[in-house]
């Protein structure tokens, strides 16, 4: 069984969402979606998310597209896939944070997982800054 993990804050979740998840499940037979902590966004975006952690991963969860929705880690930003043993990684077309070197990153762990980057969904409608702007 092929196991694909995929990462995001999906604080307000669109059509893009829905296209980088679906085409992120395509690549395995289970798919594992991380959401990023409240305060790994805060982090991140220096924002709070609209959104708890928590009421992102009901929202996710109510997709039914993932075959489970997990808290990612505050700290070790890499130990969920540790925990998880992914066979591919997905990333979206726009995610800069925490991909620079991940294969590396994942070699000095002793992982060899296949990492791929989606291709965006209309990404001058579908893009959670400017929605988020509405």
């Amino acid at each position: 069984m092929k196991k694909v993990m995929c990462f995001g804050t999906f604080d307000v979740l669109h059509e893009g969402h829905r296209f980088y998840l679906t085409e992120a499940k395509k690549l395995g037979d289970r798919l594992v979606v991380v959401v990023a902590r409240d305060e790994t966004v805060m982090d991140v975006k220096k924002r709070q998310p609209l959104h708890n952690e928590n009421e992102r991963v009901r929202h996710l969860q109510q997709l039914k597209i993932a075959d489970k929705v997990v808290l990612g880690n505050p700290g070790d930003k890499l130990r969920i896939v540790e925990d998880e043993r992914p066979d591919v990684i997905c990333f979206g077309y726009d995610q800069i944070f925490f991909t620079d070197n991940i294969k590396e990153k994942l070699r000095q762990r002793g992982l060899d997982i296949e990492v791929v980057r989606l291709p965006a969904f209309k990404p001058d409608v579908y893009k959670s800054s400017l929605l988020r702007e509405k």
